[in-house]
């Protein structure tokens, strides 16, 4: 299908009734970890609802909530040096920010499990983010085809750039 790149987008995927209902969300929602959470708890989730957040098609952000659960990934943890939504996510994991030898070494930190009652198993998520020639925006379509709502992501995407 191919759809022209947003550099920065926030959507939220969840089912509902057995169908994926995939929308963009706020712009403000890409640097504050806790209001994104917020509006993620509150859609009607048959599964939860995930938030998927790409930050200047450098690295990506996924949150997943249900039945009071939280799981995150950041698809770079070096990101969390530059960026207050990776930070937010780093300090959230309670991992150590990476300091400047570590920059050289780009590597996911959180649940690689994350999707895992959707049928997205680690080691498959782990093999989508150790693909170092593909972009966030690329990752991201890879997670919501196999998580069976890519047509519906590139549909709201498409919708954001024509907006």
């Amino acid at each position: 299908m191919g759809v022209e790149t947003i550099e920065d987008f926030a959507l939220v995927a969840y089912r509902e009734e057995g169908r994926w209902q995939v929308g963009m969300l706020p712009e403000r929602l890409m640097d504050d970890l806790d209001a994104l959470i917020a509006v993620l708890r509150q859609q009607p989730a048959d599964s939860g609802a995930i938030g998927l957040v790409n930050v200047a098609d450098e690295f990506f952000v996924a949150v997943r909530v249900f039945a009071g659960d939280l799981r995150l990934l950041v698809s770079d943890v070096t990101a969390a040096v530059a960026d207050d939504l990776a930070r937010q996510v780093v300090e959230r994991l309670g991992l150590p920010i990476p300091d400047e030898d570590d920059m050289d070494d780009v590597w996911p930190a959180g649940d690689l499990s994350i999707f895992s009652e959707l049928g997205l198993e680690e080691m498959e998520l782990g093999a989508i983010l150790a693909d170092i020639d593909a972009y966030p925006d690329e990752m991201l379509l890879a997670i919501a085809d196999r998580l069976g709502f890519g047509e519906p992501y590139e549909r709201a995407l498409e919708g954001a750039i024509l907006s």
